[in-house]
């Protein structure tokens, strides 16, 4: 890569304390090993969260769950909670790593909160359950569940969102840099369809039938 011969690297956690500083007491000791009734109500409440895994080689993926609130999270217990999972494109990215590593993380929001729920611990697949007849949606059982074993659980200060703006409509404009995703598709994942043909399927009212079916 050129000119990183220039760049101040970080190699170790010395010089990456060094340069941030120390923890207050209240951020170092936050974390917990089991839910309380806010983190309850914050999961019943969150319709999206990311689940962060890795391979057997560390290799990484994040990936974005949704589902109405109330319905993309079971709490099964006070340290057992289980994310469903609906039809996809299945390339089962994180799934495939939860086999080979079963640690994740997982990041829970809110929209319009800027402060976030994590929720890091010991993961496995499950194709069936009796609680899957509790995170039906549209009558739909999920195909499968992400049942995580708690090990650490913490609220996460908004600084992201406020520096971002993620919330604010008044700086949204979706489409002013970046194409629509039917030019993306017709770019970067050759598929034989004309751009006319991918934008009929992105269309709202025709990509959102598959979404439990």
């Amino acid at each position: 890569m050129s000119g990183t011969s220039a760049w101040t690297e970080i190699a170790d956690v010395a010089a990456l304390t060094a340069l941030l500083g120390e923890p207050n007491q209240r951020a170092r000791d936050k974390g917990r090993a089991a839910l309380l009734d806010v983190d309850r109500q914050w999961l019943a409440a969150s319709p999206f969260c990311v689940l962060a895994t890795s391979d057997a080689d560390g290799r990484c993926d994040a990936s974005p769950k949704g589902d109405p609130a109330g319905q993309l999270v079971h709490v099964i217990d006070d340290t057992t909670i289980a994310i469903a999972e609906r039809p996809g494109n299945k390339r089962a990215d994180g799934y495939r790593n939860i086999l080979a590593n079963p640690h994740v993380g997982l990041h829970f929001l809110i929209p319009g909160r800027g402060d976030t729920l994590r929720v890091n611990g010991r993961a496995r697949l499950v194709s069936d359950a009796p609680f899957f007849d509790e995170m039906l949606v549209k009558g739909h059982r999920p195909l499968l569940a992400v049942v995580v074993d708690v090990e650490e659980v913490f609220f996460h200060c908004a600084k992201a969102f406020l520096r971002s703006g993620l919330w604010k409509p008044e700086t949204w404009d979706p489409e002013a840099v970046v194409p629509r995703r039917a030019v993306i598709a017709a770019e970067v994942e050759p598929s034989g369809l004309s751009l006319e043909e991918l934008d009929d399927y992105y269309r709202p009212e025709n990509y959102s039938r598959g979404l439990y079916a």
